[in-house]
């Protein structure tokens, strides 16, 4: 399983019990699916160029790199990842925060395009990069935003769900009122009631035959969010 399809209800972890993909970067299992999501269109990219062999892959990676906005977001994350850094000697973009290199190739990797599938609100699929970007790379963000990202945001997104603006703030509220040390549970409750919601929205309009996220969306929304934007 690359990625859930859309409108599919959120999985629990065998491993350490969350949704899928949310306990990432900790949970291996979590973190695999994660890599999943950008190493199966890797995989399906070479397949349509007939690359064999790490020379050939490697040539093919530094070309997507070159020109992110030719490719999808995930190839030109999957291609940055098997180049190595200059500065650091870690895999680009992926060292650590303050890295020229680095931080220059995580910036300019958002110039790569991205389609949202079919039946979701259009910027899903730009909120499922930015968010994978973050779990990815975790040392360029605060343990906060890591927390919410991974344990919110990145399930919920995977399925088709973007949150209004009145559910991000309940969401930042919950945040920043609650201690350091019930964080994570707190925020773990506000997933479990907007999953339930969510689920229970999308079998409402199924039901009623309407569209189950945002009427009259086209079946491919394609956008970039430019170099250094990530949001």
């Amino acid at each position: 399983m690359v990625r859930p399809e859309v409108g599919a209800a959120p999985r629990r972890c065998a491993r350490c019990g969350g949704l899928e993909y949310g306990g990432a970067p900790a949970c291996a299992a979590c973190g695999e699916l994660v890599d999943g999501i950008v190493e199966g269109e890797w995989a399906a990219f070479l397949r349509r160029w007939d690359v064999s062999g790490a020379g050939q892959e490697k040539a093919l990676a530094e070309m997507v790199a070159a020109e992110p906005d030719r490719h999808d977001w995930r190839v030109v994350d999957a291609a940055v990842d098997r180049l190595v850094c200059p500065d650091c000697g870690d895999r680009l973009a992926r060292g650590p925060a303050g890295c020229p290199s680095c931080d220059l190739a995580h910036g300019f990797r958002y110039a790569a395009i991205e389609t949202d599938r079919p039946g979701v609100a259009p910027g899903n699929e730009h909120a499922i990069r930015v968010n994978v970007s973050v779990v990815r790379r975790p040392q360029g963000n605060s343990a906060t935003e890591v927390l919410v990202r991974r344990l919110l945001l990145l399930p919920l997104l995977l399925v088709g769900y973007l949150p209004t603006t009145e559910e991000a703030q309940r969401i930042s509220a919950v945040v920043k009122k609650s201690p350091p040390g019930r964080r994570a549970q707190l925020v773990e409750q506000v997933v479990e009631t907007l999953a339930a919601d969510f689920s229970r929205t999308r079998r409402a309009t199924r039901a009623a035959g309407s569209s189950p996220t945002s009427p009259g969306t086209p079946a491919a929304t394609h956008r970039r969010s430019g170099p250094g934007r990530p949001r």
